[in-house]
């Protein structure tokens, strides 16, 4: 049996890419990707011991536990800025360190449920406010002063579905 590489264990579902275009039944398969991630990784992980949790998907990389809280992280940041692009013209979010958010003792120590608990409540928000988007609102964009770049929200219903994806697939390294 051969061993994944490197970059396969960096990127089990492949690099992002973006949707050919963004019509309206790729946008909804995109939501319900998002709607569908709580579950899925609460299902992916229900039966992980901590061994398994406090185990790296690669090497050097964040352990399980890390990356379920991370996802909380992450997608918490995404839903406030789909807010602030929807409510504000062009805003320019706050950027964060996620690898040494990642390092802070709820990170590395916490139990998972509590980060599912907020996944599964911050996704059920977030889906509310993306189904009832206008088709100009997918338009909409933040700038984010990291990269310098105007990011549209469905940039950002692309990209967290890929991202949820992607670390969906990291725990199931380890959970198989």
């Amino acid at each position: 049996m051969q061993h994944p590489t490197l970059e396969q264990l960096k990127f089990p579902t492949g690099h992002f890419t973006p949707p050919a275009n963004y019509d309206e039944a790729t946008i909804l398969q995109l939501i319900d990707e998002i709607a569908a991630l709580p579950k899925k990784l609460r299902d992916a992980t229900e039966d992980l011991s901590d061994q398994q949790l406090n185990t790296p998907y690669r090497p050097d990389g964040w352990t399980i536990r890390q990356v379920v809280h991370h996802l909380a992280d992450s997608h918490m940041n995404a839903y406030i800025r789909t807010k602030l692009a929807l409510t504000e013209n062009e805003p320019t979010i706050k950027p964060y360190d996620e690898a040494t958010w990642a390092e802070l003792p709820d990170g590395k120590i916490d139990p998972i449920d509590l980060s599912l608990d907020i996944l599964d409540a911050v996704h059920r928000r977030w889906v509310i406010v993306l189904h009832n988007m206008e088709a100009a609102d997918l338009d909409r964009v933040y700038v984010h002063p990291e990269y310098g770049t105007r990011v549209s929200l469905k940039e950002v219903i692309a990209t967290y579905a890929w991202h949820g994806r992607q670390h969906l697939g990291h725990v199931l390294l380890v959970a198989l």
